[in-house]
Formats: structure tokens, C-alpha cells, sequence
């Protein structure tokens, strides 16, 4: 199964063209399910939506989302990982690749990355006003991971902190967007986009199979680099498994209605590319349909879970 060409700079004649597709806009989707998650939530305990409000929560989310892909690739370049690796499987890993096929350059990454960051934490900022300060605290926590994930000197997925940072920060998704609706903090969005949460998790952490090697020799020291194989496989199935039992135990126990179980049935998509993981983890070309299989668990767990939410809305 093939991988999608990479981009030229003949591809991208158009400036606008060019700077939308370098903030890898097909993975924004990721952002704008776990937004959807959490105004389900509100919806559900009968918060009637503010469609303004909650329009401007999920751009503004999206353009923090997009200025953290863009600042990745510009410290992935900066570090070398994205120029050694040979065994990436693109659009999936080794980064956009504008910077190493001369569509941008550095600087010109840079200044994009931190632009849309400037303009995400001013509208935030708006955002605020209009909501309330407990949003302060999300957006604050949102930005500061999404930035300190790859820049120096922090670099928290080079430290083995990626995959927290992915699971906080599409909690932190899910939880801001519901806010935005009550106007308080409410326990649901985050009891609720725990398992999608995890599945984004799962995403990232396949992700760095392919890109292991250059990873490694360029010091970036994740869970796939650090683990022997044998045993990095393994976590993958279990972030998947406790996904599906904490979906289960909030409808067993109620907080869920007996209908979301239903949003399980993706999941199990997950175990599929398990075993695809556990046969294939040292040949990453053969990887490509576990990472699928992935993007697909985790989008239609989501976008699923959402709809059965506004459905049986209070």
C-alpha cells in the first residue's frame, strides 16, 4: 500500500495555497472532533448552545493545533530528525516536509508557527472576556504544551512526555469547549473525551515507529526509542483496551447513556492494527494500513460518540 507523493514547490505556486497546506490541515480534524465532543457534553446535560461562542472555540483551537504542526516542523528541522529520516511513510510521519523540499524555509516556518500561536492566544484572550477567566487556565496549559511538546529547551516529547502531552491537550480540547458553553468547569468533557483522548495517543505513539531510527539519532528519546520493540508494542494495545473499559464503565455506571456504547464499536478497529503493530514494528512500510486503521478508530469513536450525545440530549 502506497504512501501519497510528497509536496513540491511547484505544487504550491499560491502563497495562501502553500502556508494552508503546511499546517497539515487533514490532521486539524483530530482538534475539530474533540471541539465537537465537548459541546456534545454541554448539549447533553441541556446547556443550550451558543453557536458564535462555539464557532470561535473551535477556530481558535484549530489554529493553535495548526501552529503546533507548524512549529514541530520547524524544531524537527532544526534538530535534524525530519532530514535523516528515510523510512517515513508520508503524510502520516516525518513531518510536512516543506522544509526539507525547499517550500518554505526555516525562518519562513518559524515566523508562521509563531504568528498563528500570536493570533490563537489573542483571540483566546477575547474568548476569555466574553466566558470567563476558568478558560485562562485551559488555553495557558493548551499553549504551553503545544509549544514546549517540540522547542527547546524543554522538547517533552524528546523527554518520553509526548504522549501526556497529546492526552492532556485533547482533554484540554474537549474540556475548553465545554466550557465555553457553561461558563464553568463540569467534570463530563473530561470523563467523556478520556477515550478519544487516548485514541489520539494511540495515533501519535504508532506514528513514531516509522520515524524511530532518525529519532533516535538525533536524541530524541520518546517511548518507541527507549523501549526494545518486543515491549513497545505492547502499549499501544493497552492505551486501546483501557479506551474501550472506560467507555464501558461510564455507561455501566450511568454517566453515559446505554446507547454510547455503540461509539465502542471503532475501537476495536484498534486491535487490528495491533496486530499489524506486533508483526511489523521493525518494517515500517508495512505499517501504513495500523496507522489507518488508527486515524479511522479515533475519528469515528469521536465523531460517533458526539452524535449519540446530542442525540439523547437532556
Amino acid at each position: 500500500m502506497s504512501t501519497l507523493a510528497e509536496p513540491t514547490p511547484a505544487s504550491f505556486t499560491n502563497p495562501a495555497l502553500r502556508y494552508f497546506a503546511a499546517t497539515r490541515p487533514p490532521f486539524l480534524s483530530a482538534t475539530l472532533v474533540a471541539c465537537l465532543l465537548g459541546l456534545a457534553t454541554a448539549s447533553h446535560n441541556g446547556i443550550a448552545l451558543n453557536l458564535p461562542l462555539a464557532g470561535l472555540s473551535i477556530i481558535l483551537a484549530l489554529l493553535l493545533h495548526a501552529a503546533v504542526n507548524v512549529l514541530n516542523d520547524y524544531y524537527d528541522a532544526l534538530n535534524g530528525t525530519d532530514d535523516a529520516n528515510t523510512e517515513r511513510l508520508f503524510p502520516f510521519t516525518g513531518g510536512s516536509r516543506f522544509i526539507q523540499n525547499h517550500i518554505l524555509t526555516r525562518g519562513q516556518t518559524a515566523r508562521f508557527g509563531y504568528t498563528l500561536l500570536a493570533v490563537a492566544v489573542f483571540g483566546g484572550l477575547g474568548l476569555i472576556v466574553k466566558v470567563g477567566t476558568g478558560l485562562l487556565a485551559i488555553g495557558t496549559t493548551g499553549v504551553f504544551i503545544g509549544w514546549a511538546y517540540s522547542a527547546a529547551p524543554l522538547k517533552l516529547n524528546s523527554r518520553g512526555l509526548g504522549e501526556f502531552c497529546v492526552l492532556a491537550g485533547f482533554l484540554g480540547v474537549a474540556v475548553g469547549a465545554d466550557f465555553v458553553q457553561r461558563g464553568a468547569f463540569d467534570p463530563a468533557p473530561l470523563l467523556v473525551g478520556l477515550p478519544y483522548a487516548l485514541l489520539v495517543t494511540n495515533l501519535l505513539y504508532i506514528n513514531q515507529f516509522p520515524d524511530r531510527k532518525a529519532d533516535a539519532a538525533v536524541g530524541k528519546h520518546h517511548w518507541v526509542v527507549r523501549l526494545p520493540l518486543s515491549v513497545a508494542t505492547r502499549i499501544y494495545p493497552a492505551l486501546a483496551l483501557l479506551a474501550l473499559l472506560w467507555l464501558t464503565g461510564l455507561v455501566m455506571t450511568g454517566r453515559l447513556p446505554a446507547i454510547a456504547i455503540l461509539s465502542a464499536a471503532p475501537i476495536l478497529l484498534s486491535f487490528k492494527s495491533a496486530a499489524i503493530l506486533q508483526r511489523h514494528a521493525a518494517q515500517p512500510s508495512a505499517l501504513l494500513p495500523a496507522i489507518r486503521h488508527t486515524i479511522v478508530a479515533m475519528l469515528a469513536h469521536g465523531i460517533l460518540l458526539a452524535l449519540l450525545l446530542w442525540g439523547s440530549a437532556a
